[in-house]
């Protein structure tokens, strides 16, 4: 059947497709609106690798209210370096007048802002660039730079002509995104009948980039190129031949400096040395012996021999030596309660007038002249005003017996300034060489060896030859003191015999078994409160009680002594 339009039906037809077709036009418009139709270079080379370049826009319909450019000024490489170039004399023409363009210069290109609106006809952008003329592996110069690149806009065609000062041998056109950049539509150059190179790329999205290179032989066009290494971590601990020979190096020089050190300032005297006794169990009668000292060395000094410090066990030895030798008396006062801590005082006692320095100071701080029993809880207000000087005078004493040569604690202290102000200096060269070179392993080298410096300090006092003799000497009266028999010391003054050793014992070893001898010697079954004269107990107390009594009171004023 045939279908008869009618005259009103056949109008609105025709209607319809006229506005169709209208509408379809005017999409079509609008889709042009805002690109370029065309971006033609005329870029040209010096033979200083200086580039020159002059871009003309051309838009496609009505332009958008501003275009931007950014022009790269850095270019990473593979490698740990960055290519770095210099953008200048940067113009915007539109036809011969000037345009007011923003050009503003940030951490990684040169921005151009360039306000398109009621624009007519072509817009002019030129520019000169320094640094894109790169050096090859081959000796060859290679200019290579993205004539478009950073456009705010799309271009339906990119073309470009580049003048070069002399015959080029290698020419190369990449275009697409800048991470990913494939071959260009078309180009060509260097031959009779075109001799000038040529490049072309359809359809550029916004931010596409169309890179030219053109190389020439070796001699032909300069280098400019600005090339500056990056800091990595691995190029700042490079384990290249040079850096890491260097570190270790340093390393071997240093631990051998380290020895030598510690070998001139920091051994004792090599030398033979015939041992000196400080102490001795002395024969008295058959099976009998007695504990004598010998040139008035005291338990204080020898622990400060033996281990170059003035610790709290001296001070400890020496208050135990004071009042085996009549000068204190030490007094285990009764419990307020069973769970109550244990305290004990000090009374002065007029005993050995031949005191040290130290033990001078040490009695009038525990049980001053004229004073009340001080005790041990207060222990702390008492002595911690003067404690740093009986420290201090121990250092003298053992200085003025010719044991070491300077004071222990004066050498440990200037070495260990000298090792602490050397840490520093190794940590800013260390910090400076891995922030703006490639040998951060020095670095790490300067430290080591810093620290080895700050760690042999401690060790750096020496003994004189007098202080080795000594100390060979006190080696044997520790093996004494661990094995002589106590037996030996039995008898009716048994008690008196065995106090001599026990200060002795608590700085070189074996108190146990003295204070087990000591207990004992106690043949009865009543308490011993005043048996000793240098230590008193409560009412009940026994001997038996001596070794748990005396090792507490240890313990106790060693923590009172040296507690903050």
């Amino acid at each position: 059947m045939t279908s008869v339009l009618t005259p009103v039906k056949r109008l609105t037809a025709v209607l319809l497709v006229v506005a169709g077709v209208a509408f379809g036009a005017a999409s079509s418009a609008r889709a042009a609106d805002g690109q370029l139709s065309s971006y033609d270079v005329a870029a040209s080379i010096d033979l200083d690798g200086t580039l020159h370049v002059q871009a003309v826009m051309v838009f496609d319909g009505t332009p958008p209210a501003s275009v931007q450019q950014v022009l790269a000024t850095t270019e990473r490489t593979n490698r740990d370096t960055e290519y770095r170039f210099t953008v200048s004399d940067v113009q915007v023409k539109a036809g011969d007048t000037p345009v007011n363009a923003t050009v503003s210069t940030g951490s990684s290109g040169v921005t151009v802002d360039i306000p398109t609106q009621g624009l007519t006809g072509e817009l002019a952008l030129s520019y000169v660039v320094r640094g894109a003329a790169i050096e090859e592996p081959t000796g060859g110069t290679v200019v290579r730079w993205p004539l478009l690149q950073g456009l705010s806009i799309p271009v339906q065609k990119f073309t470009a002509t580049v003048t070069a000062p002399t015959q080029f041998d290698q020419l190369d056109c990449e275009a697409g995104p800048v991470d990913a950049p494939g071959n260009c539509s078309s180009y060509s150059g260097g031959t009779f009948d075109s001799p000038i190179p040529t490049f072309q790329q359809n359809g550029s999205r916004a931010n596409d980039v169309v890179v030219v290179e053109l190389g020439f032989p070796a001699g032909q066009v300069a280098v400019n190129s600005d090339v500056r290494q990056l800091w990595t971590l691995g190029r700042a601990f490079s384990v290249a031949p040079l850096p890491l020979a260097t570190a270790l190096g340093l390393l071997l020089l240093g631990g051998v400096g380290l020895w030598l050190a510690h070998r001139r300032y920091g051994t004792d005297f090599t030398g033979a040395v015939e041992p000196v006794q400080v102490a001795d169990f002395v024969p008295v009668a058959a099976g009998q012996t007695e504990f004598r000292v010998l040139e008035g060395v005291r338990p204080g000094a020898v622990g400060t021999l033996a281990d170059e410090r003035v610790d709290p066990i001296d001070v400890t030895a020496t208050i135990l030596d004071l009042a085996v030798r009549g000068n204190l008396r030490i007094t285990e006062l009764p419990k307020d309660s069973t769970h109550a801590a244990t305290d004990w005082a000090f009374s002065r006692l007029d005993g050995d007038t031949d005191l040290a320095a130290y033990e001078h100071t040490l009695r009038d701080a525990i049980a001053p002249v004229q004073g009340e029993p001080v005790r041990l809880s207060n222990l702390k207000g008492s002595i911690g005003s003067v404690i740093g000087d009986v420290q201090s005078q121990l250092y003298d004493e053992v200085v003025e017996r010719g044991w070491f040569a300077r004071r222990p604690d004066a050498t440990r202290n200037t070495w260990a300034a000298v090792g602490w102000v050397a840490l520093a200096v190794a940590l800013v060269a260390a910090v400076l060489l891995a922030a703006f070179t490639s040998f951060g392993l020095l670095g790490i080298a300067l430290v080591l060896v810093a620290l080895g410096l700050t760690a042999i300090s401690r060790e750096m006092p020496a003994r004189t030859a007098k202080g080795s003799a000594v100390l060979a000497g006190l080696a044997a009266l520790q093996a004494s003191l661990a094995t002589h028999p106590t037996a030996n010391l039995a008898g009716p003054d048994a008690f008196r015999k065995i106090s001599a050793v026990l200060p002795y014992a608590v700085v070189l070893g074996g108190t146990d078994r003295w204070l087990r001898a000591m207990a004992a010697a106690d043949d009865d079954d009543t308490p011993d409160s005043t048996e000793l004269d240098w230590y008193h107990g409560p009412d009940t107390w026994h001997l038996s009680d001596l070794p748990a009594s005396l090792d507490h009171f240890i313990t106790t004023v060693q923590g009172t002594l040296f507690s903050r």
